[in-house]
């Protein structure tokens, strides 16, 4: 009768992983440039010296859903839409150094460039700070140029580059603030073939109705487990009831 209980508890707990994972999904429907997380369930046998009769099931986010999302054109200078399987490298909160889908850049007032949450967007030689600049532009390529102040439009200057890379062939694993790193806690090169759509970004790839489904089915896998623990609760007293001798 444990066996039936200690089941369907790690089963409870996984439903529960499951739901955390659609509702982050559904939170960041509108986020720009995020990718929907993916969990997956599997049997865990417990190892003993006997033979194993008993197993755990066990929920957990494995990876993300790499498709693309709908690309907006917003005719922002400083948006890009990255193409193919190309991330953009960033600088994360802990100061390594993370990738991401997030095109909507902006300079903040000390003149560095940031994703829209803050984060700074690494170039060539670390964190990209602009100059005061009448006019900024990011290239199909990823080169940021500009126009100095009081300089001639028609001549701007080329001041850094973002740092585009592909994780085709790499190992890479999405972490809770959203963002990817190198499964080795290394770094990936830049690909010099890596493009970008400027004036344009790309939104998340959550498709809320799906979401919503498999937030039911989670719902109704949870209730499953509850009944299958009063199941065994009223197994448990019939035994009892059984095994009761009269005085």
């Amino acid at each position: 009768m444990d066996r039936l209980v200690n089941t369907a508890l790690t089963a409870m707990r996984g439903a529960m992983a499951r739901q955390a994972s659609i509702a982050n999904n559904l939170a960041n429907a509108n986020t720009v440039g995020f990718r929907a997380e993916i969990a997956n369930a599997e049997t865990r046998w417990l190892k003993g010296d006997s033979f194993d009769t008993r197993a755990q099931a066990s929920e957990q986010v494995i990876s993300a859903d790499m498709a693309q999302g709908a690309v907006t054109q917003t005719g922002n200078a400083l948006d890009v839409a990255l193409n193919g399987d190309a991330l953009l490298a960033v600088q994360a909160a802990d100061g390594n150094e993370a990738y991401t889908r997030r095109g909507d850049l902006k300079i903040s007032d000390s003149g560095l460039l940031t994703t829209g949450d803050g984060l700074p967007v690494l170039g060539e030689g670390g964190p990209i700070v602009l100059p005061q600049l009448d006019s900024v532009s990011i290239a199909q390529d990823g080169s940021i140029w500009g126009v100095p102040q009081g300089g001639d439009p028609a001549n701007p200057q080329q001041i850094d580059k973002l740092k585009l890379v592909n994780p085709t062939g790499s190992g890479i694993a999405k972490s809770i603030d959203g963002l990817f790193r190198e499964v080795n806690g290394g770094a990936l090169p830049s690909d010099p073939l890596a493009t970008v759509t400027s004036g344009s970004v790309e939104g998340s790839n959550v498709n809320p109705t799906e979401a919503l489904v498999q937030m039911i089915e989670a719902s109704r896998a949870w209730e499953t487990q509850v009944k299958m623990i009063d199941t065994a609760k009223q197994l448990d007293d019939g035994g009892a009831s059984l095994m009761r001798l009269d005085g």
